[in-house]
């Protein structure tokens, strides 16, 4: 039986996430599906749910169960740190004493490297669209994923005010609203501007779509969507017949992984993803020393 003073709590952690965190949209379903499938849980358990008598034999219950349930251990442990959240905003605003999930050791997860193209392949990726308005746009889309290495997010809600061709930048609205200025090459500021040109305002006049400030449209000219980013992505690669799993994010790992094995420092690199902590970047480096590794063995006479 849900109790209507523990949802409270939730509703009220939502919005603590939204205005004093300033959270992202995404990030705050992902606490509220995490809280919520506990909450289930916890009715199956014990009835109602009250967040003070939770312990931790509850939860290594719930820990059991995911186990059971095959779930994948970057998942668990995703759902015991939004939970681990959760109550320290508790014992914050004093609806909570004690957080049970300190006592509680997060699964250890197996560090996968990114997955990235290769410079023939993403160079392979570029030059495959066509030069009509759909194509013109798949052509900025991707020289502008490749050139900033922006996420998905941050793409579609490029407002046409937040790039500068003429001084070759983009202003990307990051993770928590985070604001972060990226450069921007040659190549694929000619592609927007031409996708700008010859492609944008056509497509615009010929659906009579009312002008908006949207740097990338769909093909009925309104806002283009990640999903549909995705979808346009995953029909080239098909073309390219890459036994790879490619999305937006593989571009973004491509872009950090091409400039530190040209040799761009790791902290610049940082800042141009948009990372909070220099450790997130570091994995990048694994990505090209396991490179050199692989390069050495292969090709030094004694290796």
């Amino acid at each position: 039986m849900e109790n209507p003073i523990a949802i409270v709590r939730v509703t009220a952690f939502l919005r603590y996430l939204e205005l004093e965190k300033n959270s992202s949209l995404l990030t705050i379903q992902n606490y509220e599906t995490d809280i919520r499938l506990f909450i289930a849980f916890l009715q199956n358990r014990v009835g109602t749910v009250t967040w003070e008598n939770v312990t931790v034999l509850d939860i290594r219950a719930y820990l059991a169960l995911m186990n059971n349930e095959k779930y994948a251990r970057r998942t668990i442990a995703r759902r015991i740190s939004s939970l681990r959240s959760f109550y320290r905003f508790l014992m914050r605003e004093n609806f909570a004493k004690s957080n049970p999930f300190m006592k509680i050791k997060t699964p250890k997860l197996d560090k996968k490297l990114p997955v990235f193209l290769e410079e023939v392949e993403i160079n392979g990726l570029l030059e495959l669209p066509s030069k009509d308005e759909l194509g013109l746009r798949d052509q900025a889309l991707f020289e502008l994923l490749y050139a900033t290495g922006c996420r998905v997010s941050e793409l579609v809600g490029l407002t046409l005010e937040h790039i500068d061709l003429g001084n070759q930048y983009v202003l990307l609205l990051g993770k928590g609203n985070k604001e972060r200025i990226v450069p921007i090459g040659g190549a694929a500021v000619k592609a927007v501007d031409i996708y700008l040109i010859k492609s944008r305002p056509v497509i615009m006049r010929r659906f009579n779509v009312k002008e908006h400030d949207r740097l990338f449209i769909n093909h009925r000219g309104t806002q283009l969507s990640a999903r549909s980013v995705r979808r346009i992505l995953g029909k080239y690669i098909a073309e390219l017949a890459l036994q790879k799993h490619v999305s937006p994010h593989v571009i973004r790992h491509t872009f950090a992984t091409h400039l530190l094995e040209h040799g761009a420092d790791l902290r610049a690199v940082q800042e141009l993803l948009g990372h909070a902590n220099l450790s997130t970047t570091q994995i990048y480096t694994h990505v090209t020393t396991e490179r050199i590794s692989t390069v050495y063995q292969n090709n030094h006479p004694r290796a």
